[in-house]
């Protein structure tokens, strides 16, 4: 399935997990496995805590100390550090479904991740059973 998100930062974690529970809903797969896919190289996909903020925060924080925007990177469009970002978390990420749900952790959540937005960006879902 393909999906359309808008991002409102330049570094940013959305939480997703409810439309990815509604296309295994509406897939009827009972097991099986779904893959989140990012199509970009400046956005990528990751499993974290979704009960406290402060863990996506901290997160995104944490990785603008590590991978700061620097001019001196040799890439001309000047955004090196969303590349790096992007590579560190991953394109994608695979969870299993049991029993037509999700097979997460009592506190996970599935984040898109911008690192150079604010932009019109796309996710795709393949659910396989």
């Amino acid at each position: 399935m393909d999906h359309t998100i808008k991002t409102n930062k330049q570094d940013e974690m959305i939480n997703i997990t409810d439309g990815i529970r509604e296309d295994v809903r509406n897939s009827k797969v009972k097991d099986g496995v779904v893959i989140i896919f990012v199509p970009h190289t400046t956005a990528g996909i990751t499993i974290n805590e979704n009960a406290d903020p402060d863990v996506v925060y901290d997160i995104l924080s944490t990785l603008q100390k590590v991978f700061p925007k620097d001019m001196s990177h040799r890439h001309m469009e000047g955004n090196s550090h969303a590349h790096i970002k992007a590579s560190v978390m991953g394109s994608s990420c695979s969870v299993i479904i049991e029993n037509g749900m999700l097979k997460l952790g009592t506190w996970q959540g599935i984040y898109f991740c911008e690192f150079d937005g604010p932009r019109t960006r796309r996710f795709y879902t393949k659910i396989i059973g």
